[in-house]
């Protein structure tokens, strides 16, 4: 009979049985089936946890309701899920040697910062502390300020760690961009960036309207950060996600952009570059001026190139046909808003054509360094394209001075370089930061940031442009700020 054979009988050894005991099954299947449970509850778990995760690249959030978007919330990766979730602890932060060359360089850099520096202080006048009292930046003051923004930022421990509450999500990876600029700051200047806690807005036009917070009886602005503003609006303008990388267009990380167009730019010299003005963007962005100045193309009549870009065609063919390398073949080039400022200012001045600026509304951080007729060529709204054809023709006259121009505003950018981007966000937040009557804290629905895990969320061509654009901490102090501007 088969089974389990006991040791007995005869003197011999017992041969082992051919079947474990019963009580072995059974220990075996409990042990199996808890197994099972605990894979299916933990999995569980883990959805869920996967489900209601918020992260910087929209997952879960609403597209602004002041800018509505096509958005597809959709879940983040499994793995940038679980290792980004607020209850987890942040990842460590980048660890790179900084190069001897770039040593050198920030060395020997010069310590003024540009006249344009001095509109921080322009910028947050509505906060400065008064001499009777009042004045100042006050926690519900900062708060206040939620209902038009998209996240809200807090640094803590003198600069060491950033804090990020997710309202709603922002076009494309404009917030994830955003927050890797404010961890590129704190690596630049370790222990000089203060702590802050500011509300910031990541789409394009100003919504703080200076109308409702002047005059006897009006309540004060609330702090708003975002990438421009007008001389109607108190938004506080702020360097925007492009300087690192515009991964969705595939212009690369400020640095290496800008040395790629001034290499494009060296290709055709002044003379034999074409003598018309030249623009070519998406007009299709609710631009009333954009859809206006396709009527000016006509290098007959008006000196003008108006070239319609297609995005989802350049994406098809690798973007080999919207290189801003390639697009410094004209003696002037054209910048015109579109649903608001555009980033594609600072490509337009590097070419060193003339720049020919069409009446712009919105200012970012740096055009506060624009003047007319010395770094740009100023085109009238009224009559676009006669102002073009005049501009063209003024220039065709006088190519040296028109030249000069062109060069001028290439120079602007050339002193545009990180360095002193880092500078200015540095000097802002400080400015910013003295007016606060509060210890900053951050909300308890807050998620901590760092570059670890920045990073886990990005996909493989974003994080290639992250880390391109990682900073490295500065051997010297930063530009001395300039003399208020009244």
């Amino acid at each position: 009979m088969g089974g389990y054979t006991p040791e007995g009988g005869g003197g011999r050894a017992a041969r082992p049985g051919r079947y474990p005991p019963l009580a072995s099954l059974v220990v075996s299947t409990i042990a199996a089936f808890s197994a099972v449970i605990v894979i299916a509850v933990l999995h569980s778990a883990y959805d869920d946890a996967l489900s209601r995760t918020r992260t910087l690249l929209g997952h879960n959030l609403e597209p602004t309701p002041w800018h509505p978007f096509p958005h597809d919330k959709g879940r983040p990766p499994p793995h940038a899920a679980l290792r980004c979730a607020s209850y987890l602890s942040c990842l460590p932060p980048l660890s790179q040697p900084k190069p001897a060359a770039a040593v050198a360089a920030n060395a020997s850099r010069p310590r003024r910062c540009p006249s344009y520096f001095a509109a921080i202080r322009r910028d947050l006048a509505p906060w400065r502390r008064r001499d009777g009292g009042g004045g100042g930046i006050t926690r519900a003051l900062v708060e206040s300020g939620r209902h038009r923004a998209s996240m809200r930022v807090t640094i803590t421990g003198g600069g060491t760690r950033l804090h990020v509450d997710l309202y709603y999500a922002c076009v494309q990876s404009r917030a994830l961009f955003t927050v890797w600029s404010l961890l590129q700051l704190m690596r630049r200047y370790p222990g000089r960036v203060p702590d802050v806690d500011l509300m910031l807005d990541c789409m394009d036009r100003p919504a703080i309207n200076r109308t409702e917070h002047t005059g006897e009886g009006a309540p004060p602005p609330p702090p708003l950060f975002r990438y421009c503003t007008t001389r109607d609006h108190f938004d506080i303008p702020f360097p925007d996600w492009s300087f690192w990388g515009w991964p969705e267009t595939h212009i690369e990380p400020w640095t290496r952009e800008f040395r790629s167009v001034k290499q494009g730019s060296r290709r055709v010299r002044w003379p034999d570059r074409v003598p018309t003005a030249y623009w070519k963007g998406n007009p299709d962005v609710a631009s009333p001026l954009r859809l206006a100045l396709l009527a000016c193309n006509d290098t007959n009549l008006w000196r003008a190139e108006i070239m319609r870009q297609n995005w989802e065609e350049e994406a098809k063919s690798g973007y080999q046909n919207s290189k801003l390398s390639s697009q410094c073949t004209h003696r002037y080039k054209i910048y015109a808003e579109g649903f608001a400022w555009s980033v594609s200012l600072k490509y337009i001045l590097s070419c060193g054509s003339m720049a020919l600026l069409i009446d712009p509304l919105y200012q970012d951080f740096f055009s506060r360094g624009l003047e007319p007729r010395v770094n740009h060529w100023p085109v009238s709204t009224v009559g676009m394209c006669e102002s073009i054809r005049d501009a063209v023709e003024w220039g065709n006259a006088h190519p040296e001075e028109a030249e000069r121009v062109g060069k001028r505003g290439q120079r602007l950018m050339q002193e545009l370089g990180m360095d002193t981007v880092y500078d200015y966000m540095l000097h802002l937040l400080t400015e910013y930061a003295a007016l606060l009557d509060f210890r900053p804290a951050p909300p308890h629905s807050s998620q901590e940031a760092c570059a670890g895990s920045v990073l886990c969320l990005a996909d493989d061509h974003q994080r290639r442009f992250l880390e391109a654009s990682a900073a490295y901490p500065a051997t010297a102090g930063p530009c001395s700020m300039p003399p208020s501007d009244g």
